[in-house]
């Protein structure tokens, strides 16, 4: 088959209007998957529904997808990182130590975690820009240095005692919605106002579409890129906090399958991991159905091994989807 004829057929298949709507309609389809999976959750099994389920689901998406929302910034901008597991897992494991083990004040403790996660975020943002080297390594270095600190903070042992009213964060409730979607729903908002009625965020979607071009027009794109990373930084430090307040301590394993679940969230939600494409809501999205297919390991009493085996799927799944929107823009 001649090369031409392979480009004809890829253009009319990506123009076969199943191909398109799934291409450009990712997060309506996402949300139609999500709603008709929870019907059969809850014919199959009468827990699921219950108040303390959708408890348990709207906190766990809560805290990863908080993470989830700084690497969406970063995938716009056409990076990546590695890097907020590991952050949110030391950011958590320091905020109960400057809490349980040096006695300072909860509301201090937390903004020194959040400063820790920034300056993490901000350590990628100047090597990647300083030495022109590739997000993906920086990040996983940088991903290693912190896990190795976890283990020489802790031992592999748990901070415990975190009291007071500051683990209304994390176990929170206002009326009957737990405090930590309302969180995390509001910083979605506020980043969805930057992305889109800011200048900031419009230089944002010109980084991750054209960086050359998004520089000759004048934008800072070094400065650009550094805030952007240190946003992730701040924000997966934010949600290792929420969760050290959830379960009253610092626990080593905190952020450890973040990674994965950030990236598939968002990709599964509409965002390109070739940058310029992107949104919040699509993110908000991808971390529901992440949750769900999550909660229902346990709903359908299967074992918990397979969970591993179910998210590996999903990211190939986000990585084909992706894949095919690239290809349906490439081609119009």
């Amino acid at each position: 088959m001649s090369n031409e004829t392979l480009a004809g057929n890829i253009k009319h298949f990506s123009r076969s209007r199943l191909f398109s709507n799934i291409a450009r309609s990712t997060t309506a389809f996402i949300a139609l998957f999500i709603l008709a999976f929870g019907v059969f959750l809850s014919i199959y099994s009468e827990n699921f529904l219950t108040s303390y389920n959708i408890g348990i689901i709207l906190r766990q998406m809560s805290f990863f997808g908080i993470a989830a929302l700084g690497q969406t910034l970063v995938l716009i901008i056409g990076g990546i990182d590695l890097s907020v597991g590991s952050t949110a897992g030391l950011c958590g494991i320091m905020f109960a130590y400057f809490m349980v083990r040096m006695g300072i004040n909860p509301v201090i403790s937390i903004f020194l975690a959040l400063f820790i996660g920034g300056l993490i975020g901000y350590i990628n943002g100047l090597i990647i820009t300083k030495f022109r080297l590739g997000p993906f390594i920086v990040t996983l270095g940088i991903s290693g240095i912190c896990s190795g600190l976890i283990l020489v903070i802790t031992e592999g042992s748990t901070i415990s005692g975190i009291k007071g009213n500051v683990l209304f964060l994390g176990q929170g409730m206002l009326s009957v919605v737990p405090v930590p979607i309302l969180i995390f729903v509001f910083i979605a908002l506020v980043l969805t106002y930057i992305l889109k009625r800011t200048p900031f965020g419009r230089e944002l979607y010109a980084i991750g579409g054209n960086v050359a071009a998004a520089r000759l027009v004048g934008i800072k794109t070094e400065r650009r890129i550094r805030t952007v990373y240190l946003l992730s930084g701040v924000l997966a430090a934010f949600g290792g906090v929420l969760m050290a307040c959830r379960y009253n301590s610092g626990q080593p394993t905190i952020g450890t399958s973040w990674v994965m679940s950030s990236i598939t969230a968002a990709v599964i939600g509409g965002t390109s991991m070739l940058g310029g494409v992107g949104s919040m809501f699509g993110t908000i999205v991808g971390t529901l159905l992440m949750t769900e297919l999550s909660n229902s390991i346990v709903v359908l009493n299967v074992s918990q091994y397979w969970e591993q085996v179910m998210t590996g799927g999903v990211v190939l799944i986000a990585v084909t989807i992706d894949a095919i929107r690239s290809l349906t823009r490439n081609t119009n």
